[in-house]
């Protein structure tokens, strides 16, 4: 049995496009590896177009949701979003004084596609009842100007706002500040926190291509915030890490028409698909060692073997082998297996990713008319380029890709454009020729390979 999690409760709307609401919360709290429940106040028909319409529980369905799950076992934090009438926001505030349970108040107050989810009279009700209580609130700019009353455009103007808000009753404001234009300009994002005193919590702006609006991005960074109080963070701490959180979220979201849908699973993904490449790209270095013949093809620069792991952006998104790997009198020598050690072979599999998506690995062998003889026999699609027209300034591998999937491209026999198995190049002066070979993982570039090098004894 595993330690018990701590149990995050959220109380708000549901979103039926999954991006925001409760489903964005549910999603954060698994991410962040904390245990998830929670109550439901209302239900929205929304998408890209806004919010169409929306309809509250009644307060006893509302109260029951509670019940159940504090009879069950106590909860760690909550957190708080749409709360849309004052009768829903009065239960709320009773519920969580009755219990004792600290949380997070989110003052949804619309949704980042458009439309109203707390009515105007209500606000005075969060203000007078909701506020005091909770141990932090997170209103974004246009919140927090209707919680005060003041215009906030500068982050003098910000400052003013988290006073006023933490003499209204908050203990710790995190305003959002996201909105503020002159931040936006400078590609920042810089979040104000006040409890007292004042804390900058620096960021990235995430800019969103043809006017994309960005959908769940508050809810998820209250529901963060919420997952790292109940662990036990500071709320400095706890705040550092749920920016950060959203701004991967955010950076590899998902486009839905209008809407950047975050992906709460990237880093879980990110680092689970590390561990795989890492993991593979040894055993293709252990499947090379025993590969019969390997060693005859070994250029004089050594080989490498390489795998990038998904949506890779840089030579430290590639795991290949530290050294390179080279014959020696007591056999195949390989250094360890990491990310970013080898620029060489990181940067063919990088060319070759912008084209085909699906190529995360290869190796370079010892160039060879019978190599290429064996290849062809082995069924694999071949191209080259001539290194000695390679352009002044050009990077070779991403000229030389290009280049070769022109000739693919233009292949009177291909049907369609073909992405090559192997790419190879004539050398020129004072370059070795080598042959590279690709594949979608580094364990199916060996069997590539083992399958070119049968050939070849044959």
């Amino acid at each position: 049995m595993q330690p018990t999690k701590k149990r995050v409760l959220t109380i708000g709307g549901s979103d039926c496009s999954g991006g925001a609401g409760i489903q964005a919360d549910i999603k954060t709290f698994s991410a962040l590896g904390v245990y998830g429940t929670s109550v439901l106040t209302a239900v929205t028909a929304q998408g890209s177009s806004g919010v169409r319409t929306k309809q509250e529980l009644p307060v006893e369905l509302v109260k029951a949701q509670f019940d159940s799950i504090i009879s069950d076992k106590s909860v760690d934090y909550a957190k708080t979003g749409m709360l849309y009438s004052t009768v829903m926001i009065e239960t709320v505030a009773a519920l969580l004084e009755e219990y004792g349970v600290p949380f997070v108040l989110d003052p949804v107050m619309n949704a980042g596609s458009g439309g109203a989810l707390m009515a105007r009279e209500s606000v005075n009700t969060l203000i007078e009842q909701l506020l005091p209580l909770c141990h932090v609130v997170t209103p974004n700019v246009p919140e927090a100007s209707v919680i005060t009353g003041l215009e906030i455009t500068t982050r003098e103007d910000a400052r003013a706002a988290a006073v006023t808000i933490h003499e209204l009753g908050a203990p710790a404001v995190i305003l959002k500040g996201g909105h503020l234009e002159r931040e936006l300009a400078a590609g920042k994002a810089t979040d104000l926190i006040y409890d007292g005193g004042f804390e900058e919590l620096r960021g990235r702006y995430v800019h969103t291509n043809q006017g994309h609006v960005v959908h769940g991005a508050g809810c998820s960074f209250s529901a963060a915030l919420t997952a790292e109080l109940a662990k036990g963070k500071t709320i400095r701490a706890a705040a550092t890490a749920a920016k950060e959180f959203v701004y991967e979220a955010i950076s590899h979201g998902d486009v839905v028409s209008n809407l950047v849908v975050l992906n709460h699973t990237y880093g879980i993904r990110g680092d689970a698909d590390k561990y795989y490449v890492l993991e593979n790209v040894k055993e293709a270095v252990r499947m090379l060692k025993t590969t019969k013949g390997f060693a005859s093809v070994i250029p004089e620069v050594g080989t490498n073997i390489g795998m990038a792991i998904q949506c890779a952006e840089s030579e430290n998104d590639v795991a290949a082998v530290d050294g390179r790997i080279r014959s020696t009198t007591e056999g195949i020598h390989a250094g360890s297996v990491d990310f970013g050690v080898s620029s060489h072979v990181a940067r063919m599999i990088l060319a070759m990713l912008v084209h085909d998506s699906e190529k995360r690995s290869a190796i370079n062998v010892k160039h060879t008319q019978e190599l290429l003889i064996a290849c062809k026999e082995s069924g694999l699609v071949v191209s080259a380029f001539d290194r000695a027209k390679e352009p002044v300034g050009e990077e070779t591998m991403d000229w030389g890709v290009k280049e070769a999937l022109k000739k693919r491209a233009f292949n009177k026999n291909a049907s369609h454009t073909e992405y090559p198995d192997v790419i190879f190049d004539s050398g020129a002066v004072g370059k070795e020729p080598m042959v590279r070979i690709f594949g979608n993982t580094a364990v199916g570039v060996v069997m590539k390979l083992r399958k070119i090098l049968d050939c070849l004894g044959d």
